[in-house]
């Protein structure tokens, strides 16, 4: 197996080449995506390697991208969208909500519409205002779109693939703080299932479950427990649409307790789901009350104050104490 080091952002720039070099039909649509190669350079040399025609510059127009992508869809293709940062998604979001996420059924399975859509999102860069946020429970809650998160640089770069080859629309969904963090890729390995939950720590005491860049958080947190003399097991949840629920009910038949911590606020949230669904299939196993860690029902604040919003390993680590304490 060949592994290469590499940031979140490159390991998804390699497998959208992959994906590209693969299938003729893959295109990329975005804002400054081309010459410039994104706001992020995930898409960085592809309009070099691949011609305009693969990678296409559009108009400020989030709408008509998606629009536009979906037309591409019935065509044949498969268009790649990037959206430059997640609170611009919304001028895109009936195309998506309305249109691309019905299509399918609308036409009782006889037309596929292979449309993802790349959203970097959520906080930790100390951006302005519509440059942090965590909008995904929108797309979670509307039926007929899948929406993922990878939190590592393996998952990202095998997860983009997945979603390009899948026949469903995907909101892909990049944790923009972990764009330069290295990790391992392996370039020739068996990836697991796009909508496959994984414990990527295990322990006996408490169980925590988050996805994107709150899984490098999560694993703070579990050092600073098991230094306290707490076992905790960590799960990456890394679909969000649909969860793969197997991972999360065994651990907490193991533990008993169970944290969940998310940078979008708490409010009707994927984490509320997660606790939802876990008090109906593992009540019994449950020691206490299914705890959320997450961003305050309020607008993003300012980035000088993104440090008292977001879920830190403090806050994380108060709710694990507060569980054990039932």
């Amino acid at each position: 197996m060949t592994e290469r080091m590499l940031p979140m952002s490159k390991a998804i720039n390699e497998g959208l080449r992959r994906a590209m070099a693969d299938d003729d039909r893959v295109i990329l649509m975005g804002e400054d995506i081309g010459t410039l190669g994104g706001v992020f350079r995930v898409t960085e040399g592809l309009k070099t390697e691949f011609g305009e025609n693969r990678v296409l510059d559009t108009p400020l127009a989030e709408s008509g991208i998606v629009g536009t992508a979906i037309g591409l869809a019935m065509r044949g293709y498969r268009p790649v969208c990037e959206i430059q940062f997640e609170g611009f998604i919304f001028p895109g979001f009936d195309q998506i909500t309305s249109q691309l996420a019905k299509l399918t059924y609308r036409h009782e399975g006889s037309q596929s519409f292979p449309v993802v859509i790349r959203v970097p999102y959520g906080g930790h860069i100390g951006a302005v205002e519509h440059h942090q946020e965590s909008p995904e429970t929108y797309f979670a809650h509307t039926a007929g779109l899948r929406v993922v998160s990878p939190a590592t640089s393996n998952d990202a770069f095998w997860m983009i693939q997945q979603a390009i080859a899948s026949n469903d629309p995907v909101l892909f969904f990049e944790p923009k703080s972990r764009y330069w963090h290295k990790g391992e890729v392996a370039d020739d390995g068996v990836p697991v299932p796009m909508h496959q939950s994984r414990v990527v720590r295990t322990g006996s005491q408490v169980t925590l479950v988050g996805h994107g860049a709150m899984l490098a958080q999560l694993m703070q947190v579990a050092d600073v427990a098991e230094s306290e003399g707490t076992s905790v097991e960590v799960i990456d949840l890394r679909s969000i649409s649909p969860i793969d629920y197997g991972p999360i009910l065994e651990s907490v038949q193991k533990t008993g307790h169970l944290v969940i911590a998310q940078e979008a606020p708490g409010n009707v949230s994927v984490g509320s789901e997660i606790a939802a669904t876990i008090a109906e299939r593992a009540f019994y196993s449950l020691e206490a009350p299914v705890l959320r860690v997450s961003g305050f029902d309020t607008p993003f604040p300012p980035a000088k104050l993104e440090g008292d919003y977001l879920p830190d390993v403090d806050r994380i680590l108060e709710a694990v104490d507060r569980s054990l304490a039932y």
